[in-house]
């Protein structure tokens, strides 16, 4: 009897209408047939937590970026024993990722010497370590913040010649281009520097506890270690301030009118009480409004910076509980204090010798803990602000010049493309002569509009090819969920009882019943209503104020260091992730039961 499987990237029918489509991307992030035999003996799940939907082809630089930086980490740098790196496709748009497992004995014993040595430096020198990665994310950001993209000028400024430069000054386009694009691969390998040792540090003390007390939850471990406080949680709490400041100098009814941006400041202009919030509101944008409302991965995704409004219905949700008497802080000491407890009691159940092992493998999660979610702020929200900002900027200029006729244009080129075109605008320029070949761009990118529309009507599929008998990967189980037992419901998923039934990841415990909406996209967090639980095929961080509206939340992908299963735990809200399916098979305003501490959600 053949083992169970998902459908192979080669028996499935292209979308009507994006015929062509894998001519769009790198090739080598596309199925080739020189490769299906690796590629159908392998698990291949979507990489729905960045990418929610099909990626234009300059967005997949993504791809290539984060996942060099975990092979190049894991596989040749930290020398994790029992796994590889992530390898990468783009199918039919959608960004898939397969982890890559070593089996071979004498392999894992040979790389399980380097990583104990080189694991042990980090976990020894950690916070020197994590300093100076701070250190070098500013000073790639710094450098992303200096780059520029001035249009073509008729004739080369003077001090090309009275200075004797040799050079032209607008070669500096191409220069930068590059610059750019270097500088956000290299942002990539600094995040994944210390991911891995990080979630490597959870799981020794995640499996000292299953091994100690066999009947421990998943869930009681992770609460052991969760951290309460760190810049992670900053965006959100200064929405709670500014709330708690308009509140207080009567501003609350201006607050949360719901009225657009320009009315509500119009009317905070009104008092000097108003001008005063609204330059505290000013001086908070940068940096804690450099933040994407979802993970900053394509580039019409906007940060709070690009769309006020966003930050508003946060402070306005917040400003209507306060009026109603309500406390909006975090209980951050009663959380503390119930995770020192929580501790504590596990603790008195060890003999001295077990205990000292529990108390180290506990104090190093603790210490690596916050780099397991603060290296997202630096990251995916600071970097991938200003990298898609200048992105917007070299798109103006392509404009200007009169190579593209939209700003969009641009992202129908994948980077190499993109490269190309700079290089015939810049060499045409130069020389006196039209391009070469913006005309065939122009054909090209409308035939592209359309494959792209027919790409981003379909639904994305959980997983492709044959799974592997254990998914070991760190990656795969810590942040994205996908264990053996999920993969395994996944393919089973069709044969639950009379289709009521969804199975996940118990990531915050708590029973609640009522309601869902479906949540694709972050203009859809207004409409949620209270006591609603928010279904999605992954939760961003900036929707932090909207789970003090929500009874629940549910995702399709997500382990239990995901970031929505990290919140809810923090902000006390039942949870399931890695569901699968939830956000394709349930409808906003059907009626369910959420049990965050079995992980199902039961349709009513």
């Amino acid at each position: 009897m053949s083992k169970k499987r998902f459908d192979f990237f080669h028996e499935v029918a292209v979308p009507k209408g994006a015929e062509g489509w894998e001519k769009m991307y790198p090739y080598f992030l596309v199925p080739q047939p020189e490769g299906r035999d690796a590629e159908d003996s392998r698990l291949w799940f979507a990489d729905s937590m960045h990418w929610s939907r099909a990626v234009h082809p300059f967005d997949s630089i993504g791809a290539e970026a984060v996942y060099l930086g975990v092979g190049v980490n894991s596989t040749r740098s930290i020398a994790l024993p029992t796994s590889l790196g992530l390898d990468v496709r783009v199918f039919n748009g959608f960004v898939y990722i397969c982890p890559l497992p070593i089996e071979d004995p004498e392999e894992i014993g040979k790389r399980a010497a380097l990583f104990g040595d080189r694991a042990g430096f980090y976990f020894q020198n950690w916070p020197d370590l994590y300093a100076k990665w701070k250190e070098k994310m500013q000073a790639s950001i710094t450098r992303m913040e200096g780059l520029t993209f001035e249009p073509f000028p008729e004739f080369e400024p003077e001090e090309v010649i009275k200075q004797g430069w040799g050079k032209s000054a607008s070669w500096q386009v191409i220069e930068n281009y590059h610059r750019l694009v270097d500088e956000f691969f290299l942002i990539w390998q600094y995040h994944f520097e210390m991911l891995g040792l990080g979630y490597g540090a959870y799981m020794v003390f995640f499996q000292f506890c299953k091994e100690a007390f066999p009947e421990i939850e998943d869930q009681t471990v992770a609460r052991m270690v969760a951290g309460v406080q760190g810049i992670m949680f900053r965006p959100d709490e200064e929405l709670r301030r500014l709330a708690k400041t308009g509140v207080a100098a009567g501003l609350g009814s201006i607050l949360s009118s719901g009225k657009p941006v320009e009315e509500v400041f119009a009317s905070l202009d009104a008092s000097e009480a108003g001008r005063a919030w609204a330059a505290d509101f000013e001086a908070t944008r940068d940096p804690w409004f450099n933040y994407f409302s979802e993970y900053g991965f394509l580039h019409e995704q906007k940060t709070w910076n690009d769309d006020l409004s966003i930050p508003l219905q946060g402070i306005a949700r917040y400003a209507v509980r306060l009026m109603a008497g309500e406390n909006i802080d975090r209980p951050i000491e009663q959380l503390a204090a119930e995770q020192d407890e929580l501790a504590g009691e596990y603790r008195a159940l060890l003999n001295p010798e077990e205990a000292k092992r529990f108390d180290d493998a506990l104090n190093l999660s603790r210490a690596v803990f916050p780099y397991i979610e603060e290296h997202n702020i630096y990251v995916e929200h600071w970097s991938h602000s200003v990298f898609w900002r200048k992105v917007r900027e070299l798109s103006r200029t392509m404009v200007t010049i009169g190579f593209f006729k939209d700003e969009e244009d641009l992202y129908h080129l994948n980077r190499f493309e993109l490269d190309q075109a700079l290089a015939d605008a810049f060499q045409s320029w130069a020389i006196g002569v039209p391009p070469r070949g913006a005309a065939m761009w122009q054909e090209e990118i409308a035939k592209r509009r359309g494959i792209m529309a027919a790409l981003r009507a379909t639904s994305i599929t959980p997983a492709y090819g044959i799974p592997p008998d254990e998914v070991t990967d760190p990656f795969a189980v810590m942040n994205y969920g996908v264990t053996t037992e999920r993969v395994t419901e996944w393919l089973g998923a069709n044969d639950a009882v009379d289709g009521q039934l969804l199975k996940g990841i118990p990531a915050s415990p708590g029973v609640v019943e009522g309601p869902v909406r479906i949540i694709r996209h972050e203009n859809e967090v207004a409409d949620l209503q209270p006591g609603e639980i928010l279904v999605a095929p992954i939760t961003a961080p900036s929707w932090a104020s909207a789970f003090s509206v929500v009874s629940g939340v549910v995702t399709d992908i997500g382990g239990m260091m995901s970031h929505a299963a990290i919140v809810c735990r923090e902000y006390g809200m039942p949870a399931v992730v890695s569901t699968g399916y939830a956000s394709s098979r349930l409808k906003t305003g059907q009626r369910v039961r959420l049990d965050g501490r079995n992980g199902t959600v039961e349709i009513l």
